[in-house]
């Protein structure tokens, strides 16, 4: 054909292939997933979830998540409730958007490995939260139990909340001042029983918790000891990592490649009239 074999001619073929090739790949980097869905989600619950949902999904201060889920959709309940949390119940928000530190596409990897167990997934031992490396902590005088211990429980149980120095996560920021003129005893009723109503649940052992009144001193004795700091929200999200524009992901894609190749094509068409 005459036009396209002029388009040929015209020198601007060449560039207008690798211009609808680079789109094409960013399109396709957009939409593959970094990692199997399955096996973040895994590393993910290991890290924020299973300190109170258990290991294996079996409950321990949060609710029993190894189960058959009733809901017609049990994809966008599990969705709704990582995203905006359950109101007055010790379970927050923990999407970006309401405070948290996960993105969308974190939480869709977790729906998609708590789902896996109902059918018949196995749930994925991974590493959980990493211990805070920190000099020898001196005890404060009059208060029971050992603040070295106490911050090596406080990694395991209470990081993934308040944040590995204390300052919040989705949980309250404890490195502060605390009024009452004994602090100690304030933490440590609060650790037993909880905050009813709000996303701190008991954990002492007397009140359906899995810690015993030892390692709850031990707890006590280490955040009496944190640095008062500046007040901080809870469940700041860090900064996230730089994304490729979801703009590019999807229907969004499409758009653009065909706007561009429009544009590209009327170019070439100009060009040639003036020829």
């Amino acid at each position: 054909m005459p036009s396209i074999e002029k388009f040929r001619k015209s020198g601007l073929a060449l560039p207008v292939a690798v211009i609808l090739l680079v789109l094409f790949w960013v399109q396709a980097a957009a939409q593959t997933p970094p990692e199997d869905q399955v096996e973040l989600g895994a590393r993910l619950y290991s890290e924020n979830c299973a300190v109170c949902h258990g290991q294996n999904g079996e409950g321990r201060v949060g609710a029993t998540l190894a189960k058959d889920w009733p809901s017609i959709r049990p994809g966008l309940q599990v969705e709704n409730t990582i995203r905006n949390g359950v109101e007055g119940s010790p379970m927050p928000a923990w999407s970006q958007e309401n405070g948290g530190p996960l993105s969308d596409e974190e939480i869709e990897a977790l729906v998609v490995y708590i789902l896996s167990w109902e059918t018949g997934g196995v749930p994925q031992l991974t590493p959980g939260p990493t211990a805070t490396a920190r000099p020898p902590i001196s005890p404060v005088p009059e208060v029971e139990g050992d603040p070295n211990q106490g911050a090596v429980l406080f990694d395991q149980n209470c990081a993934v909340c308040h944040g590995p120095d204390g300052r919040g996560r989705v949980g309250a920021n404890l490195a502060r001042d605390w009024s009452s003129i004994r602090p100690d005893l304030q933490v440590k009723t609060t650790i037993e029983k909880g905050v009813e109503g709000s996303a701190m649940p008991a954990w002492s052992q007397e009140n359906g918790g899995p810690l015993s009144e030892q390692e709850i001193n031990h707890l006590v004795a280490f955040v009496v000891t944190l640095p008062n700091s500046e007040a901080q929200s809870p469940g700041q999200a860090p900064t996230p990592a730089v994304q490729i524009n979801p703009f590019l992901g999807g229907l969004g894609g499409v758009v653009l490649l065909v706007v561009l190749f429009v544009v590209t094509v009327g170019i070439v068409l100009v060009a040639q009239k003036r020829r």
